[in-house]
């Protein structure tokens, strides 16, 4: 299994508190609340959520004199509670006001995100750019220099659409945007680095809301720095919609190496949980073999054969059973993240996918023997029947993971 960027983009290290980007390190999971950071509570509660369904590094929006004032209390809450999870400040317009007043919060934070669309005008942009750099190195703190295209330098756009209409040759404005994105990107990198800042405390990242586009911009940006990159499908949308572009994208990047962390940027539906975009990030990167966060369940999809609901019903039972047990599996189980299950509906490919599995159950389908063979490393163990299939096949599971990751 091939674990980290592979090594045609290899990218330079970055150290984000205790968590290490790039450099050929696991691609890292991060996310984002969407509390009102000056609210203390809420936002320690959905840091923590997010923090337990895996976001290796969570963001936070810091935006006004009490989110800045929130931030050290949020980090004195977590730490008490054992939550260590990094977390990384998001600033736009007055980051460099907020982090000059507040060096407290500035310290707590483990990363700083800078917009530079949204840093200023002229002048005043190269100074309070500067600003936050210092403030950075005085707290030895990363920074990500995060361009979204909704946000874009419009001057640096200006003047490459004006190049651009004198050329023999004019290129497409979605080429001249694309351009932008990257060149913005480099300069504001190269400006931190005249500052002071090393290459090693740089991530980029060129965040756009089409598919294709962000492909091919983060395509060059690989092609033109070994900076850290950090992907992202910026306002990916919601439900389905919203994870299958971003799967799309981010998957064909993962694939090509290029990427050394991720957001899965959703639009939370009404009342679903914040943790529904860390959830969508680690499928993408355990579906492509780059890290393991959780037991796979490989389960049938379903056919005429399969007219009751009975397999579907326990595919869902022992997912959220995994899920449940999970953090503390992880905690006394070493490597228990590569365990694979097979709950399968009917004797067609029932058996073979199930001894295929370190443990798996084949269901009747209609008309079948009422009886649901078990097979354990490819090997038939047993045969439940009644209404306790559930419960038996869980017993099964949990003692299979003892014997096999249990210290003992």
């Amino acid at each position: 299994m091939r674990y980290g960027p592979d090594p045609r983009h290899r990218t330079r290290s970055v150290r984000v508190g205790g968590v290490t980007l790039g450099g050929g390190a696991p691609v890292v999971v991060q996310s984002m609340t969407n509390t009102d950071t000056a609210d203390v509570t809420a936002t320690v509660d959905q840091v923590r959520a997010l923090a337990e369904a895996g976001s290796e590094l969570v963001r936070i929006t810091v935006n006004t004199e009490d989110a800045a004032r929130a931030v050290p209390k949020i980090r004195e809450r977590l730490d008490t509670l054992g939550c260590g999870v990094p977390l990384i400040g998001d600033f736009h317009f007055n980051g460099h006001l907020l982090l000059g007043r507040h060096p407290e919060c500035a310290e707590a934070l483990a990363k700083y995100r800078i917009n530079p669309g949204n840093v200023g005008t002229g002048e005043r942009r190269d100074h309070q750019f500067a600003a936050m750099i210092e403030v950075a190195l005085r707290q030895a703190r990363p920074v990500r220099i995060g361009v979204n295209w909704g946000s874009l330098d419009k001057d640096l756009v200006a003047r490459l659409m004006d190049t651009n209409r004198a050329a023999e040759r004019p290129r497409s404005a979605g080429e001249i945007m694309r351009e932008a994105m990257v060149m913005s990107a480099l300069d504001n990198a190269q400006r931190a680095m005249q500052l002071g800042l090393p290459a090693e405390a740089i991530v980029l990242s060129v965040k756009m809301s089409g598919v294709q586009d962000l492909i091919a911009v983060y395509r060059e940006l690989a092609s033109r720095s070994d900076f850290a990159l950090h992907l992202g499908l910026t306002e990916a949308g919601m439900g389905v919609k919203g994870m299958v572009a971003s799967s799309a994208a981010l998957a064909i990047l993962l694939q090509e190496g290029i990427g050394d962390t991720l957001r899965v940027s959703l639009t939370p539906e009404p009342d679903a949980p914040r943790s529904q975009e860390v959830v969508v990030a680690q499928e993408i990167l355990q579906s492509l073999g780059l890290r393991e966060f959780s037991p796979r369940v490989t389960a049938c999809p379903g056919c005429g054969r399969t007219t009751s609901t009975r397999f579907q019903e326990l595919t869902q039972e022992i997912q959220s059973h995994l899920r449940t047990r999970m953090p503390e599996w992880r905690a006394h189980y070493p490597g228990v993240e590569g365990l694979t299950l097979a709950v399968m509906g009917c004797v067609v490919n029932g058996p073979g996918e199930s001894k295929q599995a370190d443990i798996g159950i084949s269901l009747p389908g209609t008309g079948e023997n009422p009886a649901a063979p078990v097979y354990v490393d490819g090997v038939k163990v047993a045969t439940l029947k009644g209404e306790r299939i559930a419960e038996e096949f869980k017993a099964m599971i949990e003692a299979y993971v003892e014997r096999r990751w249990g210290r003992g």
